[in-house]
């Protein structure tokens, strides 16, 4: 673990630029190619068509970065397995560059550029022009076509209509589940400018400030690092706001004493970073806000002391659940786990909602969140805290406790 550790410390200290090298995409071909026996898989990477690019820019599908490391839009990938005789192939088609398009988008490298071979790692990259030829040679040995089931990847249903056509969500999501020493440092870049965007807002925060000053505030913070775009709408809400568990509208003017809840994530060098802080807006926490704020930080660190690899993720809510509902009452003298409604983890790499096959339970190097919460509407008490924590070879390790957790020191660090 302590090598591990110092890995990425190099890594990070590099900035936000340092991706995965090209043989560390090729070694994750070569695992999923071990693993499809009877099947071929194809994947259509992004386009640049539609209204989503207008308003972000191009952004990579993440399962075909994950296998490629391409960021240009247009490819598409082909993997077989090995055969008697013969290595696994594993093929990027690129479109033709287009120098009309070009003057508008940028140059694009096309399947003659000699860069791309050593960017992305293929031994084989052809024109997408080929692909139809290469598939139905790799389909002569193979009985099924293993492809993501979206609109994206429908193409190939009809261009292998005899062929059974498998999901390669569960086989792709296993891979990304287990990060490596280069996506944890990317992971803790996104972690590191996240927490400075909190650390902003909290300096900021104040009554008769908008919820929306607080989200510019905490997104400019990490777009100066460098972080490409949030890894998900902002949600910050304060008051009866802070009740709604993705409220996004960010709208409404803040009072004192009210609690403010924002659950904010950068995303950096393609990976996501998902914290959340609750803190007194111009004051100090109310006896009730402190006692509910306490029972969800309670809750939280049962859950980090009950990770480890082999345990199930479902189970960390139950964890969870126990707790709340055995501390504290609401008004009603009822238990308080009514108001915890949602899961307490979910894994996050590439996505903020990471690609998970739930059939395996927690293993080393996994990174989750642990987020549990109670939502009072009849109170106006709103509490999360949100975590990222790496699943260690015996427990857990907490990535981004450098922000306080703890209710004496959020008070010491808003001055109040």
């Amino acid at each position: 673990m302590r090598i591990l550790a110092l890995s990425i410390a190099l890594i990070a200290a590099q900035g936000v630029r340092c991706a995965p090298g090209p043989d560390e995409f090729r070694a994750r071909r070569h695992e999923l190619a071990g693993q499809l026996h009877d099947g071929v898989l194809v994947l259509a990477g992004g386009t640049d068509r539609g209204e989503e690019n207008i308003r972000t820019g191009f952004f990579q599908e993440p399962n075909f970065y994950y296998l490629t490391g391409w960021r240009e839009p247009g490819a598409l990938l082909l993997i077989a397995p090995a055969a008697e005789g013969q290595a696994a192939y594993a093929a990027l088609f690129l479109p033709q560059r287009q120098p009309e398009s070009e003057k508008w988008t940028g140059r694009k490298l096309g399947p003659d550029d000699p860069e791309v071979a050593r960017i992305s790692g293929f031994e084989t990259v052809l024109p997408r022009e080929r692909f139809e030829s290469e598939l139905r040679q790799q389909l002569d040995r193979c009985a099924r076509v293993y492809t993501l089931l979206n609109p994206a990847n429908s193409q190939f249903k009809e261009l292998a209509p005899l062929r059974e056509v498998t999901d390669a969500g569960p086989l792709i999501a296993r891979l990304r589940m287990r990060k490596s020493p280069a996506e944890l440092a990317l992971i803790q870049k996104a972690i590191d400018a996240t927490l400075d965007a909190h650390r902003a807002a909290w300096k900021r925060a104040a009554p008769g400030l908008y919820e929306y000053q607080v989200a510019a505030t905490m997104t400019s913070v990490y777009f100066d690092e460098g972080c490409a775009r949030s890894a998900y709408a902002p949600i910050v809400g304060a008051g009866p706001d802070s009740t709604i568990l993705h409220y996004m509208r960010n709208s409404r003017r803040m009072d004192r004493g009210e609690l403010l809840l924002m659950d904010v994530g950068a995303e950096c060098g393609g990976y996501a970073a998902d914290i959340t802080r609750t803190i007194p807006v111009g004051a100090r926490f109310s006896p009730r806000q402190r006692e509910i704020y306490e029972i969800v930080l309670g809750a939280q660190n049962a859950v980090i002391a009950a990770i480890k690899p082999g345990v199930p993720l479902r189970d960390l809510t139950k964890v969870a659940r126990e707790y709340i509902n055995t501390h504290g009452k609401d008004l009603h003298g009822e238990p308080l786990g009514k108001y915890f409604t949602h899961g307490v983890s979910h894994h996050v790499g590439l996505d903020v909602h990471d690609a998970t096959d739930f059939t395996q339970p927690l293993a080393e190097n996994n990174v989750i969140t642990v987020e549990p919460g109670i939502y009072i509407p009849d109170e106006n008490i709103g509490v999360r805290i949100e975590d990222m924590v790496l699943v260690t070879g015996d427990g857990a390790r907490l990535l981004s406790g450098a922000l306080p957790r703890d209710p004496d020191e959020i008070e010491k660090a808003i001055g109040r």
